[in-house]
């Protein structure tokens, strides 16, 4: 798995952690990154498919590697203790953060080599940002209140999807607005809000299905965002096994039985 550059991968047992190598002119970056189960598919971990989003969709060179866990090499350990995956080095300083890593590639990987990722319009980055918390408490105890709660949020982000803006708006047309027809958050084109939130909803997505739930079909802002992700190999080629979320959310299933 990679992108722009050849990928080696090494055989490895479960829990393996993945080395990523970002070859760039200036600097040689590192991203750890921890797998599941059988030590090959993409582990359940919406905060590390964020950042393998961001390096595809920025078009970087990388290798992909697995290292056993279980089996951690000392200089991985002394590299970052008591911290897991996802995180990188650049330069020997460890940046543990996602939100600070985000930041650090935006910085690092600038036009023209490399596509501005950052939200044109502003609100797009706080679109949907409490969605996977509703979902989390609904997924603790499944109540009335929480599902009621999750719900609410989704209808906020189906009423921002629906609502075009301000560069989809005919300033010369007259009467009410219509509804906008983009694919993401920020517009046709993936950015840095979607590598944050899209993780997140194809979880809930694939959970509510699991459980007999449904996204409710007047979503219909919701279901074309999920549509057009599910059609980019950015998006599809980072989501993790099915096995992994199942088995991320196993005991959960087993009470809702």
């Amino acid at each position: 798995m990679g992108v722009g550059g050849r990928c080696v991968w090494v055989e490895a047992c479960a829990l393996p952690v993945l080395l990523w190598f970002l070859h760039c002119s200036v600097c040689l970056l590192q991203m750890f990154w921890i797998l599941l189960s059988d030590g090959e598919s993409i582990g359940n971990c919406p905060f590390s498919q964020r950042l393998f989003m961001i390096l595809w969709l920025k078009g970087v060179i990388f290798n992909v590697t697995t290292v056993d866990l279980k089996r951690k090499p000392a200089d991985l350990q002394a590299l970052a203790p008591g911290v897991n995956p996802p995180f990188v080095t650049f330069n020997g300083e460890v940046k543990v953060d996602v939100n600070k890593i985000e930041e650090f590639l935006e910085e690092k990987l600038t036009p023209p080599r490399y596509p501005r990722l950052a939200p044109r319009h502003p609100e797009a980055n706080s679109a949907g940002i409490d969605v996977f918390a509703k979902f989390s408490a609904y997924v603790k105890n499944h109540r009335k209140d929480t599902n009621q709660a999750l719900v609410k949020s989704l209808r906020r982000l189906d009423d921002f999807l629906r609502t075009p803006l301000p560069d989809e708006i005919d300033g010369d047309a007259t009467g009410d607005l219509p509804e906008s027809t983009r694919s993401f958050l920020d517009g046709s084109e993936l950015s840095l809000a979607d590598c944050n939130l899209l993780p997140k909803l194809h979880i809930l997505k694939f959970r509510f299905t699991e459980w007999g739930t449904h996204i409710p079909a007047e979503m219909t802002g919701l279901w074309r965002y999920l549509n057009s992700a599910y059609k980019r190999e950015e998006f599809t080629n980072t989501c993790p096994a099915d096995r992994e979320i199942e088995f991320a959310y196993l005991d959960v299933a087993k009470r809702i039985k």
